[in-house]
């Protein structure tokens, strides 16, 4: 099959890439998916903010702090280098670039050693290197999406990249419970294998691993999508192509107050997206302070997650090209506005306030009634998240104009990020000053609503 070389002969011919090169690029979601599985979610962030940081409370606001000042600076660049890029054509060597950001940052993790508080500015420093990298790394991805399937798959192929992403997620999460992080009180691991490679437990060095692990997974499986999924064509030279991308971008910019569907999708993006994020990022670490949970149990909880978000990112897929992007954005938001004041009436000893046995000191795994229930919302909210982010993208490259996707999609990433940190900032500082993790959480609630009101302004062009 002939190989596309404009997104105008995409839409004159309807010639498209064969299929392995489809399903390598979808396989960019598996690759980076670690990144957010086992290091800002169910692992790695628990881990600093119970044992490196001196308290959880003071742990969660220096990871919100952190996360704030990484999303300041994605959203402060993605619309300028989306713009350059659709300007220059090539997609694949700022993928490269910030993928190698993702590689260098993450890997740097392991040296954050328990109880040294004297690690935590480059700890924290290296996370937010690698976070600018996978942000990034994804805007540039996102961007090839019109050269590789007809119009009316596109929130199918959009939902498969989500699921195939979580099933990722979800293999690199059992092999460090099952093999590599261990119960410091047992030394085994949720297996009840020693870990591999002598990691040792009393050092956490099992739940450091998960940085050079995320690198690593990174480099194997991003490479068949540089190998065999076609590029856009080079247009112009990098010099000639910031000069014509920021007066592309002014344009754009000057343009979009008169597309008033453009400009609400974009604003209820950024709403409801800085609340997702915020919630997926503190709900590891609520949980591993309000019921105790080490590693494994917060891990199993992220792997039953992930395979919620697997099939929510599925049926997602088919409900978009059925039911269109809007309705599953709207439906996936409720389910998470719900989903987040039911747990805000969860505790270790109460469930929407009526007293309950706590979990049993050496229990069974999940014994207690209030972490079966943290654990089914958690679940919803997995189901949730994978349509809502997977059903944005598509509708994104439904209203953007096709010679302006990955300037479109930096605008996506900026509504994504612009405010991002205000999500994580507000956490942070209210858990700070209240000194109280629930009363950190609740601001969410408003992140829903607010992107809930923007979203009925939408209409899909």
């Amino acid at each position: 099959m002939t190989i596309i070389a404009s997104d105008a002969r995409i839409a004159d011919t309807k010639t498209y890439p064969r299929r392995a090169a489809v399903v390598s690029w979808i396989f960019f979601d598996w690759a980076a998916q670690p990144y957010f599985t086992l290091i800002t979610t169910f692992v790695f962030a628990p881990y600093f903010v119970t044992h490196v940081a001196s308290d959880p409370a003071s742990g969660q606001a220096m990871w919100g702090f952190a996360t704030a000042a990484a999303g300041l600076v994605i959203a402060l660049l993605s619309p300028v280098l989306g713009a350059i890029a659709d300007a220059s054509g090539r997609r694949k060597p700022w993928i490269a670039v910030f993928g190698a950001l993702l590689v260098i940052g993450s890997s740097l993790m392991w040296f954050g050693k328990p109880g040294d508080p004297s690690v935590i500015p480059a700890l924290l420093l290296a996370f937010g290197i690698a976070t600018i990298g996978v942000e990034f790394a994804m805007v540039f991805n996102n961007a090839m999406m019109p050269s590789l399937v007809p119009p009316d798959k596109i929130g199918r192929l959009s939902g498969t990249g989500w699921a195939t992403g979580y099933v990722g997620g979800i293999i690199s999460l059992i092999l460090v419970l099952g093999f590599l992080a261990a119960n410091p009180a047992t030394g085994r691991t949720l297996f009840g294998f020693m870990p591999l490679f002598g990691l040792d437990p009393l050092t956490h060095q099992g739940d450091r691993i998960t940085g050079p692990l995320t690198a690593i997974w990174f480099i194997i499986f991003v490479t068949p999508m540089f190998l065999l999924t076609p590029d856009y064509p080079a247009k112009l030279p990098v010099r000639e192509a910031l000069r014509t991308g920021l007066t592309e971008l002014k344009g754009t910019l000057a343009e979009l107050p008169k597309r008033k569907s453009m400009a609400a999708f974009l604003l209820a993006n950024m709403i409801y997206t800085d609340g997702l994020v915020s919630l997926f990022a503190f709900g590891g670490i609520y949980a591993a302070s309000t019921f105790g949970w080490h590693t494994i149990q917060i891990g199993t909880f992220g792997i039953l997650l992930a395979i919620a978000g697997t099939f929510g990112a599925w049926l997602g897929g088919k409900l978009d090209d059925t039911l269109g992007p809007k309705r599953v954005i709207t439906g996936s938001t409720v389910v998470l506005l719900l989903s987040i004041i039911a747990i805000l009436s969860v505790d270790r000893d109460s469930i929407f306030l009526v007293k309950v046995a706590p979990p049993v000191p050496g229990g069974a795994l999940f014994s207690g009634a209030a972490e079966r229930a943290y654990l089914v919302l958690g679940c919803l909210i997995g189901m949730a998240g994978g349509p809502l982010q997977a059903a944005s993208r598509s509708l994104l490259v439904r209203m953007a104009p096709k010679d302006r996707v990955a300037q479109y999609f930096g605008l996506f990433a900026l509504t994504g990020k612009v405010t991002s940190f205000v999500g994580p900032l507000l956490v942070g500082a209210i858990t700070a000053i209240t000194a109280s993790q629930k009363a950190g959480m609740a601001v969410l609630v408003l992140f829903f609503v607010a992107g809930l009101a923007l979203l009925s302004r939408v209409k899909e062009e």
